[in-house]
């Protein structure tokens, strides 16, 4: 299994629609992202989270100047997701595993992302350890109109605790209503088995926030992004969301997952254990798949894992993994412990 992992992870693997193009037309391609930021928290002891290993005296050693070299590191990835097809960074991207909102200003003012104007949607979540997910645009592409929290209430023997909030955002992407979900479900804590439940209930959620849009919009274009914790071919998937694996027998007020076939043919955005795992996915509703002929709105194009040499373990007991940002304690310079995913719309220039 290890050598599978090795093997597969060194790929920028891509699902591609074929759309026909004249001559006579152009084409407007926007990226939307997902990233795991594995851990993004500010050096700054909050008393309210459990946030002591981050911290210049914590056991990770976490100093401003490790800080500053994560957010450089994250800044690049982030910036050239998509870039050699749409000629620009992500216009939308989804992001978990972070502190607060001010880890974001201070990302978005990094390295090449800084040439952008960022907007961000972000709420305080109760987790316990504190971290959050959150929405990055482009506000010269994007405008939001509406954005709101749905937590996610899970209870272990009758007593209630705390993961990520689901965060919903809708607005105009270059003059076109899209809604956006973004996702950390909760981890496989206690085996995949035992934990199964909660993630079957944070799938339920997504589809009540789903329903929810679509009381009002029929035809609603939504796509739900994030870390699941759960392959694409697991029960909160395929039995609560109902996911689908191929565009061609997408019904309408379906879900597509093009991730799922990526996931049958072997590719990963993690690997634990020497398990291959492919838990950070982007899936959307039957009005973004076209039918080869009307581009005439957003419709979906692509969709890859984002993995080039730079982020890969080269050598070692690792060697294909993720370079993560740590590694037992010790700061190992990193980016994630997750590949980045996302997908391309694309529709004829107006």
């Amino acid at each position: 299994m290890k050598k599978t992992i090795r093997l597969t992870a060194f790929f920028i693997f891509i699902i591609t629609f074929s759309f026909g193009q004249s001559k006579d037309k152009n084409y407007q391609i926007r990226t939307i992202a997902f990233y795991n930021l594995e851990n993004l928290f500010d050096t700054i002891n909050d008393p309210l989270i459990n946030d002591d290993e981050f911290t210049p005296n914590g056991t990770n050693r976490y100093t401003p100047e490790v800080y500053k070299d994560k957010l450089e590191k994250l800044a690049r990835v982030l910036s050239e997701i998509g870039s050699d097809q749409s000629k620009n960074s992500p216009v939308i991207i989804g992001v978990c595993e972070l502190e607060n909102r001010s880890v974001l200003e201070d990302l978005v003012k990094t390295g090449k992302l800084k040439d952008k104007r960022w907007g961000i949607v972000h709420y305080d979540s109760k987790d316990s350890r504190g971290i959050d997910v959150a929405l990055l645009y482009q506000e010269r592409y994007f405008k939001p109109i509406n954005h709101k929290s749905f937590e996610l209430q899970l209870y272990d023997e009758g007593k209630r605790y705390y993961t990520r909030d689901q965060l919903m955002v809708s607005g105009y992407l270059d003059g076109e209503l899209i809604h956006f979900i973004v996702n950390h479900w909760p981890s496989r804590r206690g085996g995949e088995a035992a934990s199964r439940p909660s993630r079957e209930k944070a799938a339920a959620l997504n589809v009540e926030i789903i329903n929810e849009i679509r009381r009002n919009e029929p035809n609603a274009k939504i796509i739900s992004m994030g870390d699941l914790n759960d392959d694409p071919v697991n029960s909160s998937l395929k039995n609560i969301l109902k996911t689908k694996s191929n565009h061609k027998k997408i019904d309408e007020g379906e879900i597509y997952n093009p991730f799922e076939e990526m996931f049958k043919n072997g590719l990963n955005t993690l690997g634990y254990r020497d398990n291959i795992n492919l838990f950070d996915q982007i899936f959307f509703t039957s009005t973004l798949v076209s039918n080869n002929t009307d581009f005439s709105s957003y419709r979906f194009y692509k969709a890859g894992i984002y993995n080039p040499s730079y982020v890969i373990n080269k050598e070692g007991q690792y060697k294909g993994y993720p370079m993560r940002s740590y590694s037992f304690s010790t700061y190992a310079g990193g980016y994630s412990d997750h590949f980045p995913v996302y997908i391309h719309l694309i529709r004829e220039q107006k």
